[in-house]
């Protein structure tokens, strides 16, 4: 029988097992590297995202280019292919694409977000947001930080731009990110919502509210989750940002326990974590692996 090393496991995430009288079989795992489709989207990207807007995305602002392009390099020869940014992580754009510089485009995914509140035709700033990346298309493109419940109506003149970009292929999926309860009750039945980015983790750390401000009181876990499975089975995929609580998970357990929450509901597709270091994006794959498969 092939032997694998605890390497070759890891990175194939197929485990050969012998049971006796049926010879050996495959047992396939899940990994955080794993290809997944995001709904009914056809957007495919890898389970873990490597997100650049810790603070705002001065964390990784922070670390330099050169730094952050070999940050960058690690997330991707550890087989992370989805990358996410927004208009509002002043200057991370740009050191994004820097550091994907060279790398075939169609080995990754790129998400970045439109911020809101705003109005009026995006075209000019979606070609401004694919300057940025150095890139034709995007793959996903989000109303960011969805507050009003009145969204709908206030960013009509957006969605329909979106849409219209989607048409051309500039943008292959469009949808928004959530940031409190009265924008996220809206969404369940609204169509339009490709991919859904919302907050998501075992305790309710930085998670959405009844306010329309962020609150440092813990978010409605149950609320959001059950928001998140009517989502889930409508067709929209769905990605789980603030697993580790906007940082504050500063102990394995915590982050254990959030991992293990949140990739085990059956409704969240991705996630997204901001990193700074190798050492956190080691972590980070080797958790993913081991609570998706315990």
């Amino acid at each position: 029988m092939a032997q694998f090393t605890r390497r070759s496991f890891l990175k194939t995430g197929v485990a050969a097992t012998v049971l006796p009288g049926a010879g050996v079989f495959a047992a396939k795992t899940r990994a955080a590297t794993d290809w997944v489709t995001l709904g009914k989207s056809n957007v495919k990207v890898t389970r873990l995202a490597f997100g650049t807007g810790s603070n705002g995305g001065r964390v990784q602002r922070e670390l330099g280019q050169e730094a952050f392009t070999k940050l960058v390099r690690h997330a991707y020869d550890r087989g992370i292919r989805f990358f996410e940014t927004a208009e509002s992580y002043r200057g991370m754009p740009e050191m994004l694409a820097t550091a994907l510089k060279g790398i075939p485009r169609d080995s990754y995914k790129l998400m970045t977000k439109y911020s809101t509140p705003a109005s009026g035709d995006p075209a000019p700033k979606i070609d401004l947001f694919r300057r940025q990346l150095n890139t034709e298309y995007i793959d996903i493109l989000l109303l960011h930080c969805l507050r009003p419940p009145t969204w709908k109506e206030d960013y009509r003149s957006l969605e329909d731009g979106f849409s219209e970009a989607k048409e051309k292929k500039v943008i292959l999926a469009h949808g928004a990110s959530v940031h409190g309860l009265p924008a996220l009750r809206t969404l369940p039945g609204n169509q339009w919502l490709d991919v859904t980015l919302m907050r998501v983790n075992h305790n309710g750390t930085r998670m959405d509210t009844n306010s329309t401000r962020d609150e440092p009181a813990p978010g409605n876990v149950a609320e959001v989750v059950s928001h998140a499975r009517q989502l889930h089975g409508q067709g929209s995929g769905i990605i789980g940002m603030k697993l580790v609580g906007e940082g504050r998970f500063t102990n394995p357990e915590d982050r254990d326990a959030s991992m293990k929450f949140v990739l085990n509901l059956g409704c969240v597709d991705a996630v997204t974590v901001g990193f700074k270091s190798p050492a956190e994006i080691d972590e980070a794959i080797e958790r993913i692996h081991r609570v998706m498969n315990s």
